[in-house]
């Protein structure tokens, strides 16, 4: 069978397999951009959905040329989501249709089975999204763009595609070992940094042999470590592609022994150090900057290689029904306690103050008449899927107990449009708590949502407080990890937090008693004022503290006052539940600001603690027991709100 043969078949069966919700007007996920259209999508990958996003240009280039990016693993998918963006954006504006994808078991896409070589399903996740792109934008020729795993992926996809004909490369994993050790040594920090005792654990596991490994709160089985080990670009044969443009990162160069090696083989190769790779792919979201001398580059590349192409015809009709937005059905996990009514998942588009918020919902069976909503607030500037991606897991996971789970992003983070005036990735934007209210109101129309939970880590956690106290009309609020309960306008992030000096006195107390810290503070090493400072600000929140509880017996309510707040939310009817991982600063200032309210408050409000967690809930059984706790909070019987 021929590639376009294969190519025509896979788009005709993702056609005939998808089936759009009767009550949903569906052309509403579609986003306008400067550069074009962006479609939400899904398309089948063998036995797998896959999630992607279509870029489509305004004014097409005549040549049959499109681009498929392969974005790395783990952390860094999430720290380079809206890098990501920003490329398969620029391609489109220079008129190349570009797809960006999830691959299985990852993002949007559907779960995959814990112990398979996800190396050989990813390769071939890339050889699907290449098909899908040449049978919806019919084009000839993809041009893979590979970030750091993703660049490996692509390696070893066009060595089974003969439709790929071009690559970039962008700061590629080369040696398979070598990217594993570093994975290992993030493992080993993260369960230092949480003082877990799998740090043992997992040095006699590499010595017994192939494990899984888990980093950053993504895991890798141990087939896909078995088969990652034995992966060397450098020692391989060249990959059966015409030309490669492979951008190293500056600081971190790790490709050019390859390149050197590829100089014998008959492949056009292209090489040059950039900055970026770090900004991009290993930096915080909040704080990650996409590449743009790398993006540049790869735009003025693939233009030249474009020019070489023949024509090829336009792209499909945005009102054609292959371009539709459509709905995953997601099956029942492997594990028998999970299973119940099958779900399903759709990209969604909420209006917002004249912008498009973008979100996917998990939908519980059809015959599913309770209509309760869970929504999902962005963690930082990580996109809807949450750290760790826990956020696909616990929505597909109350979908199955009946509620209809949207995973949102708020404006200007993910997938999401930024308004104008505004910066991309602000974490605590001013128009948050409007954006919760057309989440809600989006799901009431839509889903008759009768019961609403918001829910959050971290600054989603903030969030979703600030939604309750402004009066919103919900049910319960979640709060995993907040570290702040009030945010003024103009705070920064690197600023120093009140959680940080509600918690860091008594860490320093335990220090004074090391060596080693008197010896960085001898040496110069050590912030003294800065220390100071904290402990005059931890004085003057145990003072407030106390005034503070003086008031609320008095019933004399004080401005930015936490228990006061609290006790006003509880009264409207909604369930509270803090959630922490043992150790989070959050704790001790949610005390010192909460005071004597949460005793008062204790059936209404529910503090929850789980040992041996981090902040993003990296590791699986802490994760698990969070989700479990959460989920009990959850399915709890609090009566709706007036």
């Amino acid at each position: 069978m021929t590639w376009v043969a294969l190519c025509t078949r896979i788009f005709r069966h993702n056609r005939s397999h998808m089936t759009l919700y009767p009550q949903a007007a569906e052309t509403e996920s579609r986003t306008t951009t400067a550069s074009g259209v962006a479609q939400p999508l899904y398309f089948h990958s063998g036995a797998s959905r896959l999630f992607g996003w279509l870029h489509l240009p305004n004014e097409p280039r005549a040549a049959g040329l499109g681009v498929v990016i392969c974005s790395p693993f783990g952390y860094e998918s999430i720290c380079a989501h809206r890098s990501v963006r920003a490329f398969a954006e620029a391609f489109a504006g220079v008129g190349i249709p570009t797809l960006r994808f999830d691959y299985v078991g990852t993002g949007d896409s559907g779960d995959v089975e814990e112990n398979v070589d996800h190396i050989k399903l990813w390769a071939q996740d890339v050889v699907a999204a290449s098909c899908e792109l040449k049978a919806r934008a019919g084009v000839e020729r993809i041009c893979l763009v590979g970030i750091r795993l993703g660049a490996l992926l692509a390696t070893l996809a066009a060595t089974e595609s003969s439709i790929i004909d071009s690559m970039i490369l962008i700061g590629p994993v080369v040696s398979g070992k070598r990217y594993l050790g570093e994975l290992r040594m993030t493992q080993l920090a993260g369960a230092g940094l949480s003082g877990s005792p799998e740090l043992d654990s997992d040095g006699a596991a590499r010595r017994s042999g192939a494990q899984p490994v888990e980093a950053g709160g993504f895991t890798l089985s141990a087939a896909t470590v078995q088969a990652l080990a034995k992966i060397d670009l450098v020692s391989s044969a060249p990959p059966p592609v015409l030309s490669m443009l492979i951008l190293d990162g500056d600081t971190l160069p790790s490709a050019r022994r390859w390149t050197e090696h590829l100089a014998n083989s008959t492949v056009r190769v292209d090489y040059k150090a950039l900055p970026g790779l770090v900004e991009m792919s290993m930096t915080a979201p909040q704080f990650a900057a996409a590449p743009q001398a790398m993006i540049s580059k790869s735009v003025e590349w693939l233009t030249a290689t474009a020019s070489e192409a023949l024509k090829y015809p336009p792209p499909l009709a945005m009102n054609d029904e292959a371009t539709a937005p459509l709905y995953i059905s997601v099956p029942e996990p492997s594990d028998r306690r999970m299973r119940a009514a099958p779900i399903s998942e759709r990209p969604v588009a909420i209006p917002a103050a004249g912008i498009s918020l973008f979100g996917i919902v998990s939908e519980p069976c059809r015959k599913e008449k309770r209509r309760r909503a869970v929504i999902l607030l962005n963690p930082g500037a990580d996109c809807h899927i949450g750290a760790s991606r826990m956020y696909v897991s616990l929505a597909r996971r109350w979908a199955r107990r009946g509620y209809f789970a949207l995973r949102v992003d708020l404006g200007g983070i993910g997938d999401s449009a930024t308004r104008p005036g505004k910066r991309d990735d602000e974490v605590f934007p001013d128009e948050a708590v409007d954006d919760i209210q057309r989440a809600i109101d989006f799901m009431r129309a839509r889903y008759g949502a009768t019961d609403i939970t918001v829910a959050g880590l971290c600054s989603g956690a903030y969030h979703a407080l600030r939604a309750a106290a402004a009066g919103i009309t919900l049910n319960r609020i979640l709060m995993v990890n907040p570290q702040n309960y009030f945010w003024k306008k103009g705070m920064t992030l690197e600023q120093i937090q009140l959680a940080e000096v509600a918690h860091n006195p008594g860490l320093y107390r335990r220090r004074m008693l090391s060596i080693q810290a008197w010896r960085r503070v001898f040496a110069g090493e050590t912030d003294l004022k800065r220390i100071a400072g904290i402990y005059l600000q931890r004085m003057r929140l145990s003072g407030e503290a106390v005034l503070r509880n003086v008031a609320r017996r008095a019933h004399v309510p004080l401005p930015n006052d936490l228990g006061w707040e609290l006790e006003k939310i509880a009264a409207s009817g909604i369930g509270i539940t803090f959630l922490f991982a043992s150790g989070e600063p959050g704790i001790p200032l949610l005390k010192l600001q909460a005071g004597s309210t949460l005793a008062r408050l204790k059936q209404r409000c529910h503090v929850r603690i789980v040992d041996s967690g981090d902040h993003v809930f990296s590791r699986r059984g802490p994760r698990t027991l969070m989700g479990n706790l959460l989920s009990q909070d959850l399915f709890a019987n609090v009566r709706s709100a007036n």
